[in-house]
């Protein structure tokens, strides 16, 4: 309601996340590398000036830009800081208080002959306090003072970043006996006069002194935790230095996950161009809408009132078209994309940092899978991963996988590894699902290959456009893609091995096996030899698609973490038909998967795998290590669940209804989470409802998932026309594409020539 000054609010305003991490009303924090500090103030000029709680600070402010800084030195005197890599000169000016000598330091700046610095950061009033006693002719003199300040700092904001600290409070039962006159209550007096006399005289101005009053909602939290009242606790001064960090740099370096005090990116060439199609398909679709209902008024069936039957016209009512198909569809998505772009975008709705609890992942976590459980019903075969059954697992990984980005699990190891598995097992189904069907369809036909690629594309190409974000930034679809691609080449290529030619002669097996074969030396290969892997995807326009932050190793890495997972896959789907096609395999309904030894034994031993692999993702100590084992062992675990989950013949007849729902929109939840649940490209929490937490997730949750599901709806829409079955159709659909992306290209080399 107040607009989107968000560095009012971060300067203002907040709470505490817990004990240490400090949330700014309305908008997310990022947390300043000392590289990103030398970055941000590269050739600057910073002046502290006041009393000990400023020193502070300014020391909790350097040691950003270098941590090794010790604090030792003169207390009561000046202390100068030089980093030369950086030419950043940050100085501590002893002024503790408010008088004529204060003035005179921030008056000689004001003058042309000295360089003015270009942040300031200012503040005194509790050595006024203890110097006089708490007299009411100090705060008299106090107001006088900064009467005569006022100006010269007002002056100095127009050309400078000037910031007046307000003192904050005190915890009085520390307070030793000579600071027993600095009360809380002569502090708010203090401060109440320094804001009402600050910015007098320039309100309509953009030139203002602003005034850093966060500190005081630091410190009521905080001062109970001092070494002697007077003072904050190093975690405060460390945030607050923080603050100031945001305050001037999220505007020049714009981190992702830092939104407070960006300004709203300006419109890019494509997305005027998007915006400008979908007005274009609504007015269209108005007006094709607005043409049938006056056709439909005038053969309007009339009443015979004799019999009161119906006459019906000649003409029926017309079929709904091709084109308004599409209209309908553009329309909805136009609007769902403003709402995208609203969002993630535009600062409209607030935004807030992620703070992970160990109750936050795993209550709703017990919450989904009591939900799960209660909405069980039979399937409608009985078959190992049978459609019900794979819906429902995507379904519940993907909720779990939600729950684990909203609430900021990943800051937890244990919890990290296991959610990797999760989305090694989507791969995996990508190797199995895929595999089975060229293996069993024989179909290697261009009309397979566009209706997968269109299905998977469609959203994230439309984002990429909307959001201005490159390809690689959606890195599941980039990878589920790349995969349905080499398996498709896989078993295209000659010779063309499937179940139906294999029947007839064993040895086709042996030839098939020797093709998995060749595909795992070629991950092996591509997984050692980073330079090779790089430039493959270096070639433009690959590298338009793959780059991320000027490079490929994102998408390196991303490949490399899952690289033998969908072979897994793959292999599984050959090993089970073979066993299926010899009626090794009981699936009946009730029946156990094998023998009652057999099922037993399997059993007993797929629980222990999986259980030893959790016990082990729990015991992780480091990241870098666990990710290197990750890609050999995620398989464990996924093959454990699968027999677990399919040996028993009741497990096996029955699936969870609620969980497989969610499992045919788990691709648009994946995706559309990034902008319209999370915020910030999915480092913060959208905020559509501030202050009341629970009923924000509720409220947004109910929207994501509504335009995840309506999003699958239009896709499956266009997905009918866009990609026809006739080859000839096809074929200009295909040239159609290749035009639409070249174009997308031009648009997209010419708006980056100003940003280079």
């Amino acid at each position: 309601f107040k607009g989107d000054d968000t560095c009012e609010y971060l300067l203002s305003s907040g709470r505490f996340l817990g004990d240490k991490v400090w949330q700014p009303h309305s908008c997310m924090m990022h947390k300043y590398k000392n590289s990103e500090a030398k970055n941000c103030l590269l050739d600057k000029h910073i002046a502290f000036v006041g009393d000990s709680r400023i020193r502070q600070l300014f020391y909790s402010f350097i040691k950003l830009i270098n941590p090794q800084v010790k604090e030792e030195g003169n207390k009561h005197g000046n202390i100068p800081f030089e980093d030369k890599s950086a030419s950043i000169k940050v100085d501590f000016l002893w002024y503790p208080e408010v008088n004529g000598s204060m003035r005179q330091r921030i008056k000689s700046w004001t003058e042309a002959a000295t360089a003015k610095p270009h942040i300031i950061v200012a503040g005194a009033a509790t050595w006024s306090i203890k110097i006089h006693n708490g007299s009411n002719e100090a705060l008299t003199q106090y107001k006088i003072n900064i009467t005569s300040i006022a100006p010269l700092l007002e002056k100095l904001a127009k050309s400078s970043d000037v910031y007046w600290v307000l003192q904050d409070p005190v915890y009085e039962d520390m307070l030793s006996e000579s600071r027993k006159m600095i009360t809380n209550e002569k502090i708010d007096a203090y401060n109440e006069a320094a804001v009402r006399i600050l910015n007098s005289s320039s309100r309509n101005s953009k030139a203002k002194v602003k005034v850093f009053s966060v500190s005081k909602l630091i410190a009521q939290e905080t001062i109970m935790k001092s070494s002697d009242g007077l003072h904050l606790p190093e975690s405060s001064r460390e945030t607050n230095a923080m603050i100031l960090m945001n305050v001037y740099c999220n505007k020049i370096l714009k981190p992702i996950d830092g939104s407070c005090c960006q300004p709203q990116p300006p419109l890019t060439l494509i997305q005027k161009l998007a915006f400008s199609f979908f007005t274009l398909s609504f007015i269209g679709y108005l007006i094709i809408n607005l043409i049938h209902r006056n056709n439909y008024r005038k053969n309007k069936p009339c009443t015979d009132l004799e019999n009161g039957e119906e006459k019906k016209p000649a003409v029926g009512a017309p079929a709904v078209s091709t084109l308004e198909m599409l209209l309908h569809s553009f329309c909805k998505l136009g609007l769902i994309m403003t709402y995208f772009y609203l969002c993630d975008r535009a600062n409209l709705f607030m935004k807030e940092n992620k703070f992970y609890t160990h109750s936050s992942f795993f209550i709703p976590i017990i919450y989904i899978l009591v939900l799960g459980v209660f909405y069980t019903e039979n399937t409608k075969e009985t078959k190992v991963l049978n459609r019900e059954q794979t819906d429902e697992w995507k379904g519940w990984m993907q909720l779990v996988i939600l729950i684990y980005h909203i609430s900021g699990a990943s800051t937890f190891l244990p919890v990290y590894m296991h959610i990797r598995v999760l989305v090694a097992a989507y791969l995996f189904q990508t190797g199995y699902g895929h595999f089975s069907y060229f293996w069993i369809k024989g179909d290697f036909g261009v009309y397979r290959v566009c209706q997968v690629l269109f299905r998977l594309n469609f959203l994230v190409v439309v984002l990429c456009i909307v959001m201005d974000r490159p390809y690689q930034f959606y890195y599941f679809v980039p990878l589920v893609t790349v995969w349905f691609m080499i398996i498709y080449v896989t078993l295209a290529l000659w010779p063309q091995i499937v179940q139906k030619k294999a029947n007839g002669n064993c040895l086709w097996h042996l030839g098939l096996l020797l093709k998995l074969i060749g595909l795992l030396t070629c991950i092996f290969f591509l997984s050692y030899s980073q330079g090779a892997f790089e430039k493959i995807f270096s070639f433009w326009p690959l590298s338009k698609c793959f780059e991320l932050n000027g490079n490929v190793y994102e998408w390196w890495f991303r490949w490399k973490l899952d690289r033998y997972v969908v072979f897994h896959g793959m292999l599984f789907a050959f090993i089970y038909l073979a066993l299926q096609k010899r009626q090794v395999l009981s699936e009946g309904k009730g029946d156990p998967l094998f023998s009652s030894r057999v099922s037993n034994v399997l059993l007993f031993i797929s629980i222990a795998c999986f259980l030893t692999y959790s016990v082990w993702a729990s015991s992780c100590k480091n990241k870098t290590d666990c990710n290197e084992l990750h890609p050999s062992v995620s398989v464990v675990q996924i093959l454990a669940f699968i027999l677990i989950r399919n040996i028993p013949g009741y497990v096996r007849s029955v699936y969870s209804s609620f969980f497989a729902w969610f499992g045919k929109i788990s691709l648009e939840l994946f995706i559309c989470q990034y902008h319209i649940w999370l915020a910030a490209d999915t480092k913060g929490i959208l905020v559509l409802i501030p202050g009341y937490p629970m009923l924000n997730i509720m409220v947004s949750t109910f929207i994501f998932v509504c335009v995840a599901h309506e999003i699958s709806q239009i896709t499956n829409d266009l997905a009918q026309v866009v990609v026809p079955k006739d080859n000839p159709t096809l074929l200009r659909r295909l040239l159609c594409a290749a035009a639409f992306f070249s174009a997308l290209l031009l648009f997209s080399a010419i708006q980056d020539q100003p940003r280079h």
